[in-house]
């Protein structure tokens, strides 16, 4: 249950200008010239009139109900104008350890939908917007050959699960990713020099190093493969392997332009330094490559070490969701399946990686581009979700046609 009662709202803007208003009077007593009367007193007098007036103002009166901010919601919740990986490092949101990035009402307007406008679902299945666990942002079991306006209103939120308001959450941040971010332009106001117009495929052609770490490719590759301190303690590499058309939070690592993009499709070289990262980055999880071709993945030797290390460091979930999206980006949307599915495999059959379950469900999962793979990979984790929990990542009458095949 949300809490209604009133709380401070004091955040660290608030603390921060009120800690320097007292640094202010405290350090006026010991500097204002004693000897020069008037500008002692008037002084004192503007700084003495200035404080309750700079109360009111930061604090918009002390107490206040405690409602949402307008910027708070879903990292993420990745959240950057857009719904994306808001920290890498900033530990678990929930149990699983995805943050949440950007807000409900933000990640609406990036899909450019709203719910009475939304198109109607599968015929097969009947789903509607009453259904209890339908998802405003889920276009999983949505019909793309016609567009209808939903003829039921949505059912009130009130009664819905914290678990479920969570997968909302991410569905809005990977619905944002799937739909190629339709309102990123307009947040997308850094400024590039001429010369470094492209840094990601520049960097991954061997033309650049990483920024702020100063590390060619080939350098990754060579020297930090299986360096497992380095790479679990350091956060600002993993912008510069897998880049997205989103931020991070490495703000010297730029997103990628959909320009760069085709063109880093169109790099053999690109795409076999990333092809190696990726395989890096499998080495790191404890999960190793078995076919290139078609990205089947399997258990590696140090499993057990890593797996410990993943259920320790639940940050690098969103990592792999930022693996996940960029394997969809530059041409290797065929090893996200493979990807997901193991992570299903391990989770929920196998029990070993507790801490990454909820991110494999709400967001591995949703990152798989294709919908007819998302669809068996979701029918597959209902079959084998033994959680006294309710499964909330799909909508009740779909849950209840697989229960009865």
């Amino acid at each position: 249950m949300e809490s209604v009662c009133v709380q401070c709202r004091w955040g660290a803007r608030e603390m921060a200008r009120i800690g320097s208003i007292l640094h202010a009077l405290w350090a006026g007593f010991w500097t204002w010239p004693w000897t020069q009367t008037w500008s002692w007193v008037w002084g004192w007098l503007w700084r003495i009139l200035y404080f309750p007036v700079s109360c009111w103002r930061t604090l918009e009166w002390p107490w206040r109900p405690a409602l949402p901010d307008p910027e708070e919601g879903e990292n993420t919740g990745p959240s950057d104008g857009a719904v994306t990986e808001r920290q890498e490092d900033a530990g678990p949101a929930d149990s699983g350890g995805q943050s949440e990035a950007g807000g409900l009402k933000r990640a609406a307007a990036f899909s450019g939908q709203s719910a009475s406008k939304r198109p109607k679902t599968e015929e097969e299945y009947g789903v509607d917007s009453t259904d209890e666990f339908d998802c405003e942002y889920d276009s999983t079991w949505e019909d793309d050959s016609e567009e209808k306006v939903r003829k039921k209103a949505r059912p009130s939120r009130n009664y819905r699960s914290s678990k479920f308001r969570n997968f909302e959450r991410a569905a809005a941040d990977m619905q944002n990713f799937r739909h190629g971010y339709p309102n990123q332009s307009r947040h997308m106001h850094w400024s590039r020099n001429a010369d470094d117009d492209m840094p990601n495929l520049n960097f991954y052609l061997g033309k650049m190093a990483s920024k702020p770490d100063g590390v060619y490719i080939t350098k990754f590759h060579s020297e930090w493969m299986k360096d497992y301190e380095r790479l679990e303690y350091v956060h600002t590499f993993i912008q510069w392997l897998f880049p997205l058309q989103e931020p991070g939070m490495n703000y010297q690592a730029k997103p990628m332009t959909k320009d760069e993009v085709e063109k880093f499709c169109g790099s053999d070289e690109a795409k076999d330094n990333l092809l190696t990262s990726y395989k890096l980055m499998l080495d790191f999880y404890g999960i190793e490559l078995c076919d290139e071709e078609t990205g089947e993945v399997k258990r590696a030797a140090n499993w057990r070490e890593r797996f410990d290390n993943l259920n320790c460091h639940t940050h690098n979930n969103l990592r792999i969701t930022r693996i996940l999206k960029c394997l969809g980006t530059l041409g290797f949307e065929r090893y996200q399946v493979p990807l997901v599915k193991f992570f299903l495999e391990e989770t929920l059959i196998n029990g070993e990686l507790p801490r990454v379950k909820e991110s494999v469900l709400s967001y591995f999962m949703f990152a798989v581009l294709n919908k007819e793979n998302r669809k068996k990979l979701i029918e597959f984790a209902y079959l084998n979700y033994h959680d006294s929990d309710e499964f909330v990542w799909c909508p009740m009458k779909i849950q209840k046609a697989w229960k009865q095949k």
